[in-house]
């Protein structure tokens, strides 16, 4: 199969400006200035199939973001090779705009004065869509995000989550085969961005679309996609499933377990790690979970025991972890 996206040893370098604080460094700066090269992006690789919906994870200042335009075409690259949908999206091809969208939750592209319909109309003219293909599209759209007794108000009189529902689907209505999400439920609230998942799961599965997406919220993450892309420092990390990145970092399991008597000595079982009432809450090796489970439930009287694995955002930080004491 043909990779939609195709990455190698992408990178993107910046030259920034650095002096010493006071007057005297500010006024020698003004003569002899120096730089220092900033490595927002060092040598990915990677390729995404038609159809992926795939997680694009890093901390803040990981390189996601500038990874995401340039793959849309707001940055040319350093170095390296980059291809969408057989474009270089450097050059901004005007077939290859129309084939992509690029949605950032902290960015506005409506106008805030106006119905978000009138804003939609607007795009309707800048893509050229056919006015009978437009409107069954977007009253799609509105549908799917229950925007109905919304799209007639002002954009600023929307709340933010209504704001970014509307934002979508400004950014889809032209029907883009390559999503880059960049943050799209930030700031909302966990009903709306169970809302706006479902929404992009729906878009995926109606238009076999490819969708490259970056979050901080791991829910996003878990409901949406099956493979991650993890970067630090702007390098890669991690490129596999998302189940075989919590298998791989995971050492750990929590065992979780109500009990009459909680004041004795859990400590010779695992770690404890939260005791709330009855209710006791350990860490042990991975290993050890069925051997920790078994002396519990013949040695105690316990009621209402759970084995889980660990959060994704304790996995995702072990990554971050690993990958710091490698450098240091």
């Amino acid at each position: 199969m043909t990779s939609v996206i195709s990455i190698s040893n992408l990178a993107k370098h910046y030259q920034v400006p650095e002096r010493e604080a006071g007057l005297a460094a500010a006024a020698k700066g003004l003569f002899k200035r120096t730089y220092k090269t900033v490595k927002a992006v060092d040598g990915i690789s990677f390729e995404i199939q038609p159809g992926e919906v795939v997680g694009f994870l890093g901390p803040n200042g990981a390189g996601k973001t500038t990874t995401l335009k340039m793959l849309s075409g707001l940055l040319h690259p350093t170095e390296g090779e980059l291809s969408v949908l057989g474009y270089q999206p450097a050059k901004r091809n005007h077939d290859y705009l129309r084939r992509i969208t690029l949605v950032m939750g902290n960015r506005n592209q409506l106008s805030w004065d106006l119905p978000a319909l009138d804003s939609f109309d607007l795009q309707r003219a800048i893509y050229g869509i056919p006015m009978d293909e437009f409107k069954r599209t977007r009253d799609e759209f509105i549908e799917l995000l229950d925007l109905k007794d919304l799209v007639q108000k002002p954009v600023r009189n929307l709340s933010l989550g209504e704001r970014m529902k509307m934002e979508i689907v400004g950014a889809l209505l032209h029907k883009p085969k390559i999503l880059f999400l960049d943050e799209p439920t930030l700031g909302l609230d966990v009903t709306m961005q169970k809302r706006i998942r479902s929404f992009i799961a729906e878009y995926n599965k109606r238009y076999d679309a490819t969708v490259l997406l970056t979050s901080h919220y791991m829910a996003d993450v878990e409901a949406l996609c099956k493979r991650v892309i993890v970067i630090h420092h702007g390098q890669l990390l991690f490129d596999g499933n998302l189940s075989s990145l919590k298998e791989k970092f995971s050492a750990f399991k929590t065992i979780s377990f109500d009990i009459d008597n909680p004041t004795q000595d859990f400590s010779q079982f695992g770690d404890v790690i939260a005791m709330d009432g009855l209710h006791v809450t350990l860490r042990v090796p991975k290993e050890k979970t069925s051997a920790v489970t078994t002396q519990l439930l013949s040695q105690l009287a316990v009621d209402d025991l759970t084995v889980e694995s660990t959060p994704i955002e304790d996995v995702i930080e072990s990554v971050f972890s690993v990958k710091k004491e490698a450098m240091e």
